[in-house]
């Protein structure tokens, strides 16, 4: 599969323009997901376009407005929640290169195929992986509250990741919700869960990306107050029982900008 845009054009495009290195990282990162999903079926998108726009573009795009900032040097913590076959936990970590990484996945074949990667491009001192339930980890002193981003890319539903990722946020963190389509009923769910998590809608990003993939969307998340000792609940119950159903709000806008 051939790429839509190549180069400069590419990261004109995105908004960001990384160092020969992370450029040259990006391309290893690609060699390596070849290599690790010819052996564990990690993912459909490998190739071409379904590599730089549908994984890197779309890992990237969000955080634009960081990565132009002194912040994207700073020692950020972040934790890439079901990160599957790295993304965009890896990606992040080339763009961030001071920040520290937590990827987690529940799939051990996963987990060892980005320890993996992570090892071959040389940041494995700053990406660490667990093989757990992401409800487990939200209750684990290390990670509870720990978090200057906490992001889920193709999880599930709103509610549910913000469940998952509130708390897991320092005071002053934030939580990125990649989405695809966006509408006001999505947004009223979401905003219900947040007020038992005591989190609120910070903005609501959109983005069209190259090539005809679509529309995206992206929700950063603030904390209003520590999360509730009771979230996230035990395994399963996020997903079979989201929060905030009895408190969605009618109508209104999605107001993404």
């Amino acid at each position: 599969m051939a790429r839509t845009l190549t180069g400069n054009a590419f990261w004109h495009t995105l908004g960001w323009q990384p160092s020969a290195e992370q450029e040259r990282l990006l391309g290893a990162l690609q060699e390596q997901l070849r290599h690790w999903n010819s052996k564990h079926n990690l993912t459909r998108l490998v190739e071409g376009d379904d590599f730089w726009i549908a994984q890197v573009f779309d890992s990237l795009w969000p955080l634009t407005p960081l990565l132009g900032t002194d912040a994207a040097q700073d020692p950020l913590r972040l934790i890439d929640v079901g990160t599957g076959g790295g993304f965009p936990g890896l990606a992040l970590a080339i763009a961030f290169p001071q920040a520290e990484l937590t990827l987690v996945d529940s799939v051990g074949r996963k987990v060892e195929a980005v320890g993996a990667m992570a090892a071959a491009l040389g940041l494995a001192e700053r990406v660490h992986l667990r093989c757990e339930r992401i409800e487990r980890t939200g209750r684990l002193q290390a990670c509870r509250g720990q978090f200057d981003w906490a992001l889920a890319r193709a999880v599930a539903r709103a509610p549910v990741v913000a469940e998952y990722l509130v708390p897991l946020l320092a005071p002053q963190g934030r939580a990125l919700l990649y989405r695809g389509q966006w509408s006001a009923a999505d947004q009223g769910e979401l905003d219900a869960a947040l007020v038992l998590l005591r989190a609120s809608t910070e903005r609501c990003l959109s983005r069209e990306l190259p090539g005809g993939r679509g529309l995206r969307h992206a929700l950063v998340v603030k904390p209003l107050a520590p999360c509730p000792s009771s979230y996230p609940r035990a395994v399963g119950l996020p997903a079979k029982q989201p929060l905030g159903a009895a408190l969605k709000p009618a109508g209104g806008e999605a107001g993404c900008a």
